[in-house]
């Protein structure tokens, strides 16, 4: 028999999936009293312990409607949120509650043609950690004690949305995927960023970054929601039909807000949002539909009734393999020219940055940074290791910073694994992490094993480098060996993609004037041929100074 997470992952194979509309404003149409929110008025998760009777029946009118699934009233029930109102102990029995109430209705209009399920829903909070409202790790931790809830009270999926920060998102989905490796369930988690009228989300994140930073956290679904009605989504829902190798959904507003002197007016009647969904089902192959703001249990009967009869379109998507930083992202394979890596911001290459850092200097090490950015680069390595120093405390506060004053993506190099996490706890994009190799082994307690736990908790990209527990590889054929051990290790224990990895063959310069180094540049050269030809998808990289240093020019 089907697991509920099974059952809902098969749905999306045979039909176009149909959730629910907006609960906010349902619930407050119920007109309940301020004793029914218990001293915390406008605090909508209260009702689910205190008149569980309105919630459910908010659930009931969408199922009516025939949608498949509803989502939980737990938008609120988040540490931000619940910290306003001083009850962030409540966390856990608001999801619990909330996915008790939305599962049992489910049961009552489950049927065998058309099952029903609740879905957990995730909001945002009011707290943005790329902004420093709050840490990365208090969001994480307090997201798994929601998700932890919502599983044990019945949901089908979880469902972050609304999302504003990529790391906020990021964090929700660290805490979902860390839930369900406690219960031991493999439950969907889907990601609905809300991108504004502006064309970015709201601290300036293109879609394309988003794409890049969420997917390789193994989310089963991208979309959006929120902010605006279907016109406005359909150029980013473009995109993510070309590159998004995940399910894709929408859920938007009735249409922009008209401001009245009665409050905000939502002008989308049902059959206009029913056939924007209708073309978005046919044009960009969407696996889910449904309703944000202003959207009521009539406009998701129109929807279900428009796109009952259609099955899931199969999609084309480009293979493009990336980086991002929280605006942009940044293709590994230029096309123009190769991938240019500015490495002054690192303590150990450049003295004018060392000495900036070691002088706490923030601004000063930015305007280096800002200097690579003008003369070209694509990425910026940043290493801050430095003997003495505190590496995890220098990688968090400078990242922090690079993090929004920097539009390229961060190459986070340090060989502490304490550090790496650092800097990728403050990062809202995609991070490479340089690097990881075989130098004490690779076993648990390795330096490799524990810096990958970050690496694959964080879907970030990663170097590879050619050293085993012999030392630095000389030859081809020793290169090649690590080379290959190294990516069938990341590939299959880590569940990295190929073209996720990069190899940095690595060598000794030229010009030191030993015989056995004579060769070391064209060993290096025939390695990083020889695995291009085996492995096309593997991405390499090289310093292009480690053969030249110390040549007269």
């Amino acid at each position: 028999m089907q697991t509920r997470f099974e059952q809902l992952r098969s749905a999306f194979r045979d039909k176009i999936v149909v959730g629910d509309g907006a609960m906010g404003t349902m619930l407050q149409a119920a007109n309940p009293s301020l004793d029914d929110f218990q001293g915390h008025e406008g605090c909508n998760e209260v009702l689910n312990v205190s008149r569980p009777d309105i919630v459910a029946s908010v659930h009931a009118q969408y199922f009516e409607a025939g949608v498949d699934f509803v989502e939980t009233n737990s938008f609120g029930a988040n540490l931000a949120n619940l910290m306003e109102y001083a009850i962030p102990e409540k966390i856990y029995e608001f999801n619990f509650a909330a996915a008790t109430i939305a599962h049992e209705v489910a049961q009552q209009y489950s049927t065998s043609g058309q099952p029903r399920w609740a879905v957990g829903s995730i909001g945002p909070g009011t707290k943005l950690p790329t902004l420093g409202h709050v840490t990365f790790a208090e969001l994480r931790d307090a997201f798994q004690l929601q998700s932890e809830a919502l599983i044990q009270g019945g949901c089908a999926a979880l469902l972050v949305e609304t999302t504003q920060d990529l790391l906020q998102a990021k964090a929700a989905v660290v805490g979902a995927n860390r839930a369900k490796r406690k219960l031991g369930l493999d439950v969907p988690v889907w990601v609905h960023v809300t991108v504004e009228t502006t064309g970015t989300m709201l601290l300036g994140s293109e879609i394309g970054a988003a794409v890049t930073a969420l997917q390789p956290l193994g989310i089963d679904m991208i979309g959006m929601n929120c902010a605006t009605g279907p016109a406005e989504m359909s150029e980013h829902l473009r995109y993510l039909s070309r590159y998004a190798p995940s399910l894709i959904s929408a859920m938007p507003n009735a249409g922009l807000p008209v401001l009245t002197q009665d409050g905000a007016y939502y002008p989308l009647n049902p059959a206009e949002l029913a056939q924007a969904h209708v073309s978005f089902v046919q044009d960009y192959g969407l696996n889910m539909v449904g309703g944000c703001c202003g959207t009521t249990p009539e406009h998701l009967k129109a929807v279900v009734d428009a796109v009952s009869h259609f099955v899931p379109q199969p999609r084309k998507t480009v293979d493009e393999p990336s980086t991002s930083s929280l605006y942009i992202s940044v293709p590994f394979e230029q096309e123009a020219s190769y991938l240019a890596v500015g490495e002054r911001t690192n303590a150990n290459g450049s003295k004018a940055f060392r000495e900036r850092m070691l002088a706490s200097d923030i601004e000063g090490c930015i305007d280096i940074a800002k200097e690579q950015i003008r003369d070209g680069a694509n990425i910026l390595d940043v290493c801050v290791d430095y003997v003495g120093r505190d590496g995890a405390e220098d990688m968090s506060r400078l990242v922090a910073e690079l993090a929004t004053a920097s539009t390229l993506p961060l190459m986070l190099d340090s060989t502490e694994p304490e550090v790496i996490r650092a800097g990728l706890e403050r990062l809202g994009g995609r991070a490479i992490v340089n690097s990881v190799n075989y130098e004490d082994g690779d076993g648990p307690g390795s330096r490799f094993y524990r810096m990958m736990e970050h690496v694959s908790e964080h879907g970030a990209a990663v170097v590879a480098l050619a050293i085993d527990e012999e030392g630095q590889a000389r030859t081809s054929e020793h290169k090649l060996r690590i080379a290959n051990r190294l990516i069938d290790d990341l590939t299959t224990q880590w569940k990295m993609d190929e073209a996720d990895i990069m190899v940095d063959m690595l060598t000794f310069p030229i010009a030191t004037g030993q015989e056995e180094t004579r060769r070391d540049g064209i060993e290096t050269i025939e390695a990083i041929r020889q695995l291009k030809q085996e492995r096309p998808r593997v991405q390499t990289i090289l310093g292009l100074s480690n053969i030249s240093f110390g040549l007269n020019p």
